[in-house]
């Protein structure tokens, strides 16, 4: 009797699996990443009206029913003037009231003309990561600072809020000289902003600002 002869199993292409595993992973991940961006919707105004002086401390309560305060400090933590800063004046900004789910970008930039007006441009870009970036309660020096909350942004260079909560966060800027490139502060006023990030770009809600100028 002759024996019967078992059919034979197909190999498992592992490759095609870990390839197709891959490409879920990154397809999920752009989505997340992508998604909020394509369907936000503009939240409207910060409610900030112009600012006279050169205040330390600002409050407003934005089109979306949130009441944000942005403040500014010495090194220190001791009382600082706006009106005459210098290039290597370190300032240590603070925001309470924000939503964690959008990232802002801080940063000195052109007061706008308008009333509601995208502010900018800004000195210092947008901050590059370093090996500083990923060590827990660092702090960074930097022209530009951005704070947004998830990790796939934080690893590009973003410090996360302070307390999602209560929407706090701290920006350690470091001011450059007041003419760049892109905007000559000594021509035209400028001030320490919040702004969404290019998560929400369009969206003028998160858009506070100190005025400052430079010593002579």
């Amino acid at each position: 009797m002759r024996s019967r002869r078992l059919p034979r199993r197909r190999p498992v292409r592992w490759g095609w699996v870990i390839t197709g595993t891959v490409a879920l992973v990154l397809g999920a991940l752009v989505a997340w990443v992508a998604l909020p961006i394509l369907f936000h919707t503009p939240q409207g105004s910060s409610g900030q009206a112009r600012v006279d002086g050169f205040p330390t401390s600002v409050t407003a309560t934005g089109d979306d029913g949130l009441t944000r305060t942005l403040s500014a400090a010495s090194e220190t933590g001791g009382a600082i003037d706006l009106s005459a800063i210098s290039e290597g004046d370190r300032i240590v900004v603070t925001g309470d009231g924000y939503v964690p789910n959008r990232g802002i970008y801080v940063a000195i930039c052109a007061i706008p003309a308008q009333v509601d007006g995208r502010p900018g441009p800004c000195l210092g870009g947008v901050p590059d990561q370093t090996e500083e970036d990923l060590v827990e309660g660092s702090v960074q020096w930097a022209p530009s600072n951005w704070i947004n909350n998830e990790f796939a942004w934080r690893i590009f260079g973003a410090r996360a809020f302070d307390d999602r909560d209560s929407g706090s966060f701290t920006a350690y800027l470091l001011v450059g000289p007041p003419a760049d490139e892109a905007v000559d502060c000594a021509v035209v006023e400028c001030g320490i902003y919040t702004r969404n990030d290019h998560t929400a770009s369009t969206d003028r809600v998160q858009d506070l600002y100190l005025p400052v100028a430079w010593a002579d």
